[in-house]
């Protein structure tokens, strides 16, 4: 099941250890077991849309390979977790999991053999999940999922001590909260659908909210923005400076559907994939229901925004700017009219103003460069956007690359004078912060400070031995 390309894994602290002691002491004891269902064909296409809700096959899929097969490694600050074998093959996936230990990794974190996964697996989200959905994707994966007897050609593999799985109960038992969704009587019957999807299956906060020293979602904060590795997940709360309280819901539903909204915004890097496998195919039905529940989530505001994120900046001609400038023999030295000339009017326009069509968008009013962080402009100046082809596995090249044509100077210089001409002049790039999302985002300082914390709690306990000895010692005759 799907984080984000992204996902940011959790991870337990040595400072819980005792809560780690805790947790295995009162047991790992659960519900009944769930009853095996029935699978008829209309239950496993109930399943298989709740699946493609849930956008299992994002993650348990590499480009080119089987579907569900795994292999997908999900980038996190401490190394890559690799999404494994989810087909009904007996060998290799789920094919022996009964509904109780399907419903036990899914909505808790656990698989068949005891082990604990690792919550880029967004089973926090999908423990809102019904009994009944979770019969209806169990279907689905044992009999509308075709299985691949073969193992992912990689595994997970951090470092000590997060390749110690074990110590996800104590996180678990701390952060996740298995209660499934319950709906708020006070609330219409599509608020309270949207509530149930995008806080469960469709898992926004998993992206969309900000982690606390412990890598749990801030629920404080809910889906006031989150980062993911080298991509940033918006605000996406009802606040009309910083989230979306200034989209309309009917533009919010079609944006979940198509990845554009005009004059505001449009989809790339992981949102963009999240749409193209999940959203796009979800009824207007449940994305409408999605919209309304999503503009009423309580603002949330960043002192920076001062202004609507998508209304920032306007038509302007930087190419009076290259009238009579010789371009320099060091192309690092190019100004930012000058590589918006060679390689950015072509589709956007000297004025910044998009297509004639509307197909291209405008660089105005468009929160990739309206927001009070670049990450997601420059990540889409390096990698482009790839869309997938509608009712089609092709992709579409929506806008070029120049991770291979610009350096880390062009870059910063260019993106500098995208967002002072047409978005949020705050906002300045340099060469050393493009370098460290080329390269894949800044690393983690989590396995030092676990290592160091493990040490001192080792430290500690030896001194506490001694000092019991010592003690001991003196009060013999």
């Amino acid at each position: 099941m799907k984080a984000p390309t992204h996902m940011t894994a959790l991870f337990f602290s040595p400072r819980r250890l005792g809560a780690l002691l805790l947790t295995l002491g009162l047991g790992l004891g659960g519900a009944p077991a769930m009853a095996q269902p029935a699978a008829d064909a209309a239950l496993i296409q109930r399943g298989q849309y709740l699946a493609t809700a849930g956008d299992c096959i994002a993650c348990h899929s590499v480009g080119g390979g089987k579907p569900m097969a795994g292999g997908l490694g999900l980038s996190t600050p401490l190394g890559d977790i690799v999404a494994s074998n989810i087909t009904p093959s007996k060998t290799h996936g789920i094919g022996n999991y009964t509904l109780q230990q399907f419903s036990d990794a899914v909505r808790k974190g656990v698989r068949a053999d005891g082990q604990y996964l690792y919550p880029a697996m967004p089973y926090t989200a999908y423990a809102r999940v019904s009994d009944g959905d979770m019969a209806a994707l169990y279907a689905y994966f044992m009999h509308g999922v075709k299985a691949v007897d073969a193992a992912p050609a990689r595994h997970t593999d951090l470092p000590f001590p997060f390749n110690v799985r074990l110590s996800m109960a104590a996180w678990n038992w701390l952060f996740l909260d298995n209660k499934t969704f319950v709906a708020d009587p006070a609330r219409s019957p599509e608020w309270n659908r949207g509530a149930y999807l995008a806080t469960g299956l469709a898992h926004c906060t998993t992206c969309h909210t900000p982690r606390n020293a412990l890598m749990a979602e801030d629920l404080s904060r809910n889906l006031a923005g989150g980062a993911l590795g080298t991509w940033y997940a918006p605000n996406i709360t009802s606040d009309a400076n910083s989230g979306v309280g200034g989209w309309r819901t009917a533009e919010l539903a079609a944006y979940l559907r198509t990845g554009h909204a005009p004059g505001k915004a449009q989809a790339a890097g992981p949102m963009a994939e999240a749409i193209d496998h999940s959203l796009a195919h979800l009824t207007e039905a449940d994305l409408q229901a999605i919209a309304v529940y999503v503009k009423s989530v309580p603002a949330v505001h960043d002192a920076a925004d001062d202004a609507p994120v998508h209304a920032r900046g306007q038509a302007a001609d930087g190419m009076a700017y290259l009238r009579g400038e010789a371009l320099p023999a060091d192309p690092d030295r190019m100004s930012g009219p000058q590589l918006f000339d060679a390689h950015c009017t072509t589709c956007h326009q000297a004025k910044g103003e998009g297509s004639f069509d509307g197909g291209l968008p405008a660089l105005f009013h468009n929160t990739a460069l309206g927001r009070s962080q670049g990450n997601n402009l420059v990540m889409v100046m390096l990698d482009g956007i790839q869309r997938e082809q509608h009712g089609t596995e092709a992709m579409e090249t929506r806008m070029p690359a120049f991770r291979k044509v610009l350096s880390d100077q062009q870059i910063a210089t260019l993106a500098t004078y995208l967002t002072a001409t047409y978005g949020n002049p705050a906002v300045k790039l340099t060469p050393a912060q493009v370098a460290t999302l080329r390269a894949g985002g800044a690393g983690s300082g989590l396995v030092t400070l676990a290592r160091a914390g493990m040490a001192a709690g080792v430290i500690a306990l030896l001194l506490l031995c001694f000092w019991m000895a010592k003690r001991r010692k003196r009060r013999q005759p």
